[in-house]
């Protein structure tokens, strides 16, 4: 992409507006449900906006201690980091499944 983030969102946003079209034209063409539009670019928008987020929690620290010559830090950091979310994402199942049980 470019250094421009407004360039940047735009080609998110179009991006998102396509995909989405797509997938509402898919059932009118093989005669299923119509579904607003607005719930498929909101989930889609949702989606990239948790994945830019996540992506800045995840990497910008690790990065900017790669940058540092600090390698061993950042990358531990980031292992931590992605650990701990894995334990949580462990954690809420088995709460889910005791709750469902």
């Amino acid at each position: 992409m470019t250094t421009n983030p407004f360039y940047n969102a735009l080609f998110a946003i179009a991006y998102i507006i396509t995909l989405v079209s797509l997938v509402i034209q898919g059932p009118r063409l093989l005669e299923l449900p119509e579904q607003s539009i607005f719930y498929l670019i909101l989930a889609l928008s949702v989606l990239v906006l948790s994945v830019a987020l996540i992506a800045l929690l995840f990497f910008y620290q690790p990065i900017l201690l790669l940058l540092e010559g600090k390698r061993d830090a950042g990358i531990t950091l980031f292992l931590r980091t992605v650990g701990v979310f894995a334990a949580s994402i462990v954690l809420i199942l088995l709460f889910a499944i005791l709750v469902h049980f």
